[in-house]
């Protein structure tokens, strides 16, 4: 069973959060915590063994990314999953800087909530099976697919996007087309 405690000092967005692990098999959600020092106290009490944080950012008088610092200096195992209405750039590079491995921004789809634990855990396990793995293996858990498959198509020297584009809008403008029927010439 996974164990999973949610970081937010909203107390109906918590509950939300609570149903959908409840929904998905294999996640149990162990506690909430309101505040930045709760979580804390929570994480650090040895009798909690906790797998997976999901992480408000924008608290009442506090901000959860300081709560990231805090889990990386102590060593702290558990994996963290941003849920916040913060979109911002800034916010999202200091998460990730933590290595947070997902950050939903609120309003969020259900389905999308449900492929950031399951991803989560697909990864997780694929990790704990192995010790060593080649590059294509290592692309495929991180990006779900080869790094050449990532790679958008690139366009011959000397030919821009904006050309590219202007050529088909003039070959769609000007195409051949037959209105009439053919007539033999000869």
């Amino acid at each position: 069973m996974i164990n999973v405690l949610i970081v937010d000092d909203d107390a109906m967005v918590a509950e939300l959060n609570r149903r959908y692990v409840a929904q998905i098999s294999g996640f149990h959600c162990c506690g909430t915590a309101s505040t930045l020092e709760k979580a804390k106290e929570f994480i650090f009490n040895s009798e909690n063994h906790i797998d997976l944080i999901l992480l408000d950012i924008y608290m009442q008088q506090e901000n959860g990314l300081d709560l990231l610092p805090v889990l990386h200096s102590a060593g702290c195992k558990s994996d963290v999953i941003v849920i916040s209405s913060a979109a911002d750039a800034a916010t999202i590079k200091d998460s990730l800087h933590y290595g947070v491995v997902d950050y939903l921004i609120k309003p969020f789809q259900a389905t999308r909530f449900e492929e950031a634990l399951t991803g989560w855990l697909r990864k997780k396990t694929a990790m704990e099976k192995r010790q060593y793995y080649e590059q294509s293996e290592l692309d495929l858990l991180i990006h779900g697919n080869s790094s050449s498959e990532q790679e958008p198509r690139r366009l011959p020297k000397g030919l821009t996007q904006q050309t590219l584009r202007t050529l088909c809008q003039w070959i769609d403008a000007h195409m051949f087309r037959i209105d009439k029927p053919a007539t033999k010439v000869n």
